[in-house]
């Protein structure tokens, strides 16, 4: 019985200083302080999910919903918010397991999970139809969207978008560290409990090609949401979600007008993935823009909303010359 209790005392104290270096979540109420704004709302279904959301620019231009990527939040839409603004009106929001929404209430990550925030948040502001743009997973779930509802979605804008299989020859692209830990149990469940700035600071680092835009407030903002309450859960959960690969097949059936933009530096998502999703989707163009990342509105958001205002003025031409 002593030497059991002499070797229990080091677990104990193992234990006990692990419980000491977690990372704790933040609260709920100083992060909706934080992060919330003039243009903030939250359209809730009544049943757990409760979706923060910006309504911003030109209450009278076409509306442009953005889908933000995996780990990101609505925050990084505001380069983009900013210069389109002033001609459309643009819808944001935090997806499911991110920001301030923080985790879906049936632990439902799959496209339909996901899907179900952009119908609360476009039926809460009686959108019919509406252009529609995601970046990373957020592409992933637009275009998905786009295959289920043709009707809604005017034109398609896709920013290093997820969903296209690895070309022929292609490896698999190296991982940024914070997505290498979500392939394991235990790494998942490390990310749970220990979360530690410097390594969100290295995972931004690792995703773009532009580092300078890497503030000490964006790494604080994204260090700081992930750990809202259940968003690190939500993050396992998301990892082991099943994201149907065989759903690109069908890509050629989108009929809407498509943008397809790319960082030439993305080492997350390959740039000849552009090329499949251009040799896939019947009416699209691509850009591919030097010396940038995975996140293009971001690390070059001049160019990124000069293209989309170009592509658009041209697709609600076309638009208006059916009519």
């Amino acid at each position: 019985m002593k030497k059991l209790f002499l070797f229990a005392i080091p677990l104990v104290a193992l234990a006990a200083l692990a419980w000491l270096l977690r990372t704790p979540d933040t609260g709920a109420a100083a992060m909706t302080a934080k992060y919330t704004s003039g243009a903030s709302h939250f359209a809730d279904n009544g049943a757990g999910l409760k979706v923060h959301y910006r309504d911003e620019g030109d209450p009278d231009g076409p509306a442009i919903v953005l889908l933000h990527g995996n780990s990101a939040s609505l925050h990084t839409w505001a380069p983009l918010t900013e210069r389109l603004g002033g001609k459309y009106r643009i819808i944001t929001y935090s997806q499911p397991g991110h920001g301030l929404t923080g985790p879906q209430p049936r632990d439902d990550y799959s496209f339909a999970g996901m899907a179900e925030a952009l119908d609360l948040v476009t039926e809460e502001l009686g959108l019919d139809s509406f252009v529609l743009g995601g970046n990373s997973m957020g592409g992933w779930v637009a275009w998905r969207y786009a295959l289920l509802h043709p009707e809604k979605v005017d034109a398609l804008i896709l920013l290093d978008a997820a969903g296209m299989p690895l070309r022929e020859g292609e490896e698999e692209p190296p991982l940024n560290l914070a997505f290498k830990l979500q392939e394991s149990a235990a790494g998942r469940w490390l990310l749970q409990q220990f979360t530690p700035r410097a390594l969100v600071k290295k995972s931004l680092l690792q995703s773009v090609s532009v580092t300078e835009i890497v503030s000490e407030e964006m790494v604080d903002r994204y260090w700081e949401l992930v750990r809202y309450p259940g968003n690190r859960r939500a993050t396992s959960f998301r990892a082991m979600a099943d994201r149907e690969p065989e759903m690109a097949d069908r890509v050629s059936d989108i009929t809407a007008p498509t943008l397809i933009i790319w960082g030439a530096e993305d080492a997350l998502i390959y740039p000849s993935a552009a090329q499949t999703f251009h040799e896939r989707l019947p009416h699209s163009r691509v850009k591919i823009y030097e010396g940038v990342g995975h996140i293009p509105m971001e690390e070059a958001p001049d160019r990124t909303a000069r293209d989309i205002d170009s592509f658009l003025n041209g697709v609600f031409a076309s638009m208006e010359a059916l009519q």
